[in-house]
């Protein structure tokens, strides 16, 4: 009998010591494993910030980010229009290979949906135990396809699904899951509830909801992507009277509203301003909320834009300068079209005030956060990890042999950058694309096409394009089937 409860007391004791080790290990991979917030601004230029030089619009809180933070001065989107960009972010790889290429339209509402078969960075951390939520701006497949959020890694989902939805920051409705919410007071006939501070409202109950493990918050938020629209009030106020202004006449709210319009705006300098300042504020309440649960020391966040300014709905970026002095905007693959405001910020992680001249892009997103996260590899990737560089190792970091990028509008557009050197291609589907060649460390501004007298680097380039560019039956571009 006593022999018995020796025995017994021996497995409650062995019991007792696994579950203290397996409570130490998980504990200790808690710690280690930091959350991540990702928040991609809309159609923000690399101007529009203060620390890229922003003049006229105050950010106070992105730009404290920076300063205790990294700020990388060579960082790309995916490319310069919304749902390729997203796409490319989400798989990990540029346009050459990504799913989704351009902005597809589905009727009654959403865009063309990603592929069962196609992997997210989402779905990687979902399945290395983070918590993962989506907040804001979608546009890679309506609910109840295989590109909606809850197919591809988002544990919740609270916005706008369709890009052509959240034209309209007072819409008829938004999407929680797989719930349509309508919006009363909207209905596309008047300004009741403004969708940005709804989508903020969740963005910080998830972060009360999740504080006590390793989550992934995506807040890509639709500020501040025409149309020019917003309450009157602090952050309006604040710029009301400060600039020239010229209304802008547009699609009001009304019994002949559209939902893909932009409503008329009667200070298009003053809401445009407001509206990156409101932004601001948000990624403010957002590390706020961090600080009071007691999670800032432990969670890297990351702050961009999906692709450069956008002249829409009586938006100025020549005003404002919102190219940084850079060449192009949005639908451009000139430097303004697609290079990005990005800051990575970790406390006791990432030194304070460094500028990194890196070279990167948005398919570096997914290698980079599944190695901090210690979750599976990707299945595919044309990225490169960018841990070193966030952790100060930089003769560590791999670099890449050039970034690629495509856009299928206006005849089509390719680009590769190659060290300082840059083709651009231009009406591609015509067969016989216009060439221009750059040297961006000579010429950032991309003003002085030197293609006619190199062409052995026109070349060199142009074989490279070739390689990166794998033709796509849903996105048809150049009939390249390498």
């Amino acid at each position: 009998m006593n022999l018995l409860k020796s025995i017994n007391n021996k497995k409650v004791a062995a019991a007792v010591f696994l579950l203290a080790i397996s409570g130490a290990t998980f504990a200790q991979n808690r710690e280690t494993r930091p959350n991540i917030v990702f928040i991609m601004a809309d159609d923000l230029g690399y101007g529009d910030l203060g620390v890229y030089g922003q003049k006229k619009i105050e950010t106070k809180h992105i730009d404290s980010l920076a300063n205790k933070g990294m700020k990388f001065e060579n960082f790309y989107a995916g490319t310069s229009v919304c749902a390729p960009s997203r796409s490319s972010l989400m798989t990990g790889q540029h346009t050459g290979h990504t799913y989704v290429r351009g902005n597809k339209e589905i009727e009654p509402e959403g865009q063309q949906p990603l592929a069962d078969s196609v992997q997210t960075i989402a779905m990687l951390l979902q399945k290395a135990g983070y918590a993962t939520g989506a907040f804001g701006k979608w546009g890679l497949g309506m609910v109840n396809t295989t590109g909606a959020p809850d197919q591809k890694g988002f544990d919740e989902f609270y916005g706008y699904n369709c890009q052509r939805q959240s034209h309209r920051y007072y819409p008829t409705h938004l999407w929680h899951n797989k719930e349509r919410i309508e919006l009363d007071g909207n209905g596309l006939l008047a300004k009741g509830q403004y969708a940005p501070a709804l989508i903020q409202e969740k963005t910080l109950a998830f972060i009360d909801a999740n504080k006590d493990k390793p989550f992934f918050l995506f807040v890509p938020t639709v500020l501040p992507h025409a149309e020019l629209s917003g309450p009157e009030d602090e952050y309006y106020q604040q710029y009301a009277n400060s600039f020239d202004e010229k209304p802008h006449k547009g699609n009001d709210y009304g019994p002949k509203a559209t939902v893909p319009g932009y409503a008329g705006v009667e200070k298009p300098h003053a809401m445009y301003a407001s509206m990156v300042s409101r932004m601001d504020a948000y990624v403010g309440q957002i590390v706020e909320k961090l600080r009071q649960n007691n999670l800032l020391d432990n969670t890297i966040i990351i702050f961009t834009s999906d692709n450069g300014s956008h002249k829409e709905g009586g938006a100025d970026p020549n005003f404002f300068n919102s190219s940084g002095g850079l060449r192009g905007n949005k639908r451009d693959l000139y430097e303004g079209g697609i290079r990005t405001p990005f800051i990575a910020y970790w406390p006791g992680k990432i030194a304070e005030g460094k500028t990194s001249n890196y070279l990167g892009a948005f398919w570096d997103i997914m290698p980079t956060m599944v190695e901090l996260a210690k979750a599976d590899k990707p299945r595919y990737t044309d990225g490169v990890s960018f841990v070193p560089t966030l952790l100060g190792r930089n003769k560590q970091q791999k670099q890449h042999d050039y970034l690629y990028w495509e856009f299928h509008e206006d005849g089509g557009r390719q680009a590769l950058r190659k060290g300082d050197w840059k083709l651009i291609l231009q009406k591609v589907t015509t067969g016989t694309p216009i060439k221009e060649l750059y040297n961006l460390k000579q010429d950032p501004k991309e003003q002085n096409n030197v293609a006619n007298s190199n062409p052995k680097k026109v070349q060199e380039l142009q074989r490279l394009i070739e390689k990166a560019h794998v033709e796509s039956a849903i996105f048809p571009l150049t009939n390249n089937t390498k």
